[in-house]
């Protein structure tokens, strides 16, 4: 994950190239209930910052190289898309028909969001950029309402994307990843 980018604009072709793999994503059902708010001019990402952030964090020395990623990415979803696709003939008689979406079991719209999220982090890298997948932290329906975003869409955060701007700094001593005899488990635990 990139913390610190270059104020350098991404050239259009790159981005929507970045962008477009959202649209290969996985979706429950084939809902394609997944969009994705793309902020690039600097007074839009002005505002989300000033919506998603606090103002002692933007102020630290270390929130610059972040703030000037030219390119902020929310992936919102609408869950009542899935409902009505679930409602459908051909998945009326699934476990799901009928049922509102933020009562399934497994909340599909946030799996979708995260899905097509991936799939931007990767095409990002795949493109020479650096990107960061971030939690919002401020109040999501504020945040949400304030950038135009209609009624009913949620978010499971933001990513941020640019050229890499020098050495990453590293949140803290990270533990070592564990090996994949430690993570696979064929035919049984």
């Amino acid at each position: 994950m990139t913390r610190r980018f270059l104020g350098a604009p991404v050239p259009p072709g790159i981005l929507d190239g970045v962008l477009s793999s959202a649209l290969r994503a996985p979706s429950a059902g084939f809902t394609q209930g997944v969009d994705l708010l793309v902020l690039t001019d600097a007074d839009r990402r002005r505002r989300f910052w000033e919506l998603s952030s606090a103002p002692d964090w933007r102020e630290t020395p270390g929130a610059g190289a972040l703030l000037a990623a030219p390119v902020i990415v929310v992936p919102l979803t609408d869950p009542s898309s899935y409902s009505s696709r679930y409602a459908e003939p051909d998945k009326a008689g699934t476990r799901l028909g009928g049922i509102p979406a933020g009562d399934w079991e497994v909340p599909y719209p946030i799996v979708d969001a995260a899905f097509a999220t991936m799939l931007v982090l990767l095409a990002a890298e795949d493109a020479g950029l650096g990107a960061l997948f971030f939690q919002l932290h401020g109040d999501k329906e504020t945040v949400l309402e304030g950038l135009g975003v209609p009624t009913g869409h949620d978010t499971i955060g933001a990513v941020a994307l640019g050229y890499r701007a020098g050495a990453q700094p590293t949140s803290s001593p990270r533990p070592r990843r564990r090996r994949a005899a430690e993570v696979i488990h064929h035919e049984h635990w």
